[in-house]
């Protein structure tokens, strides 16, 4: 008979984690967490650069939300 646990099988890093991804995070070593965090920054997403401020992004959303109020 087969028991479930919380913990997901493979856990990565993440900007909102669940309890359980917490929970598995911290069980694993830590040159296993490096090994994640350095596999999930070699992603073609993670190399994509702007010469915008984040003042330039966060008065660019505000425009977005101004002109879908009102647009």
């Amino acid at each position: 008979m087969s028991q479930t646990t919380d913990k997901p099988a493979t856990v990565a890093p993440s900007a909102t984690p669940s309890e359980a991804e917490l929970s598995a995070w911290a069980t694993l070593p830590r040159d296993e967490q490096v090994r994640r965090y350095q596999k999930l920054f070699q992603q073609p997403d993670c190399n994509r650069f702007t010469s915008d401020s984040a003042e330039d992004i966060l008065a660019a959303a505000r425009q977005r939300v101004v002109e879908r109020r009102h647009g």
